[in-house]
């Protein structure tokens, strides 16, 4: 008898987590200074608590402000996974970056992290006096899901026309959550993701198929994406994602979008993480300099 998929989900919380959770060496960047708080923010969909990173206080003026939002497959609630990108991102870019521990499946399904995560980012756009940060000058990014989750966020806030994120960060995100993951292809034998945990990580976080095809859950089969916010899209050359990440940087310059697409060939999905190292360091530079130049005064 089959494992149920929530079983499936849970056993896979348990064996990614730590894992996840560790980074190359060579990308922790122990010489950038970590600064850092911890808040609580109320959502519609229960409180969320966030870490803050600050940047060197050079300026006069409340620094821009960056919402993070890290991958994990909707399943693995590990923030910390992006603490070196964080702790970059504020050092190099200028800018607050606040690094969201979003609710994951199977405990939260859909919609509970796009709400959060929408929820989370509209308070921090409201809230930066209070906190020494420019809520005006604000963008939002992520990594695998947590990118699906910035697509989502982009998206309300075109819709309710709640803030106007200046830039959105897009790496190596799931954005056809309705395809079957074994028509997705790689250009190697064994790539990080196969179809059967790509199976699990949907059917954990949207189990009714119906639900599958929305433009929250799947922004790539979206045809209406004039008015979202400027992009920088960063693809994996040998990502079972990669297709798919590309199109949906075609489809946001043909509906007007600014955008900057990268891909990086011969690596894998995560590989901002788990290197190679010169690939992902040369993809989080781009990250805070595109940040950098789109938060400026």
């Amino acid at each position: 008898m089959p494992f149920s998929t929530d079983v499936q989900a849970r056993a896979i919380q348990l064996m990614l987590g730590r894992m996840m959770a560790r980074v190359h060496v060579d990308l922790r960047f122990s010489d950038t200074p970590k600064r850092t708080q911890t808040l609580r923010v109320e959502t519609g969909a229960g409180p969320v608590t966030c870490v803050v990173y600050r940047p060197p206080s050079t300026a006069d003026v409340p620094p821009p402000v960056y919402v993070n939002f890290h991958g994990g497959g909707f399943l693995v609630g590990r923030p910390e996974q992006d603490d070196h990108i964080c702790r970059r991102i504020a050092a190099t870019a200028g800018c607050v970056v606040i690094n969201v521990d979003y609710a994951v499946a199977p405990q939260k399904r859909f919609p509970v992290a796009v709400t959060q995560a929408y929820d989370v980012t509209a308070w921090i756009a409201r809230n930066g006096p209070a906190n020494d940060w420019d809520g005006s000058r604000l963008a939002v990014g992520g990594h695998s899901a947590g990118a699906n989750l910035t697509a989502a966020v982009c998206r309300l806030a075109r819709d309710r026309a709640a803030f106007s994120p200046r830039l959105q960060i897009i790496d190596s995100a799931p954005l056809d959550q309705l395809a079957d993951p074994a028509t997705k292809q790689s250009l190697i034998a064994k790539p990080l993701l196969s179809p059967r945990l790509m199976r699990v990580f949907t059917a954990a976080y949207v189990p009714d198929p119906a639900d599958r095809a929305h433009p929250l859950v799947s922004p790539g089969l979206a045809d209406d994406l004039d008015g979202l916010p400027p992009a920088l899209v960063v693809t994996a050359g040998n990502d079972r994602l990669r297709d798919e990440g590309d199109a949906y940087a075609k489809a946001l310059e043909a509906a007007g979008v600014p955008v900057t697409h990268r891909v990086f060939e011969g690596v894998d999905h995560y590989f901002t993480h788990t290197g190679p190292v010169p690939a992902a360091k040369e993809a989080i530079e781009l990250m805070a300099t595109t940040l950098r130049t789109a938060l400026s005064a």
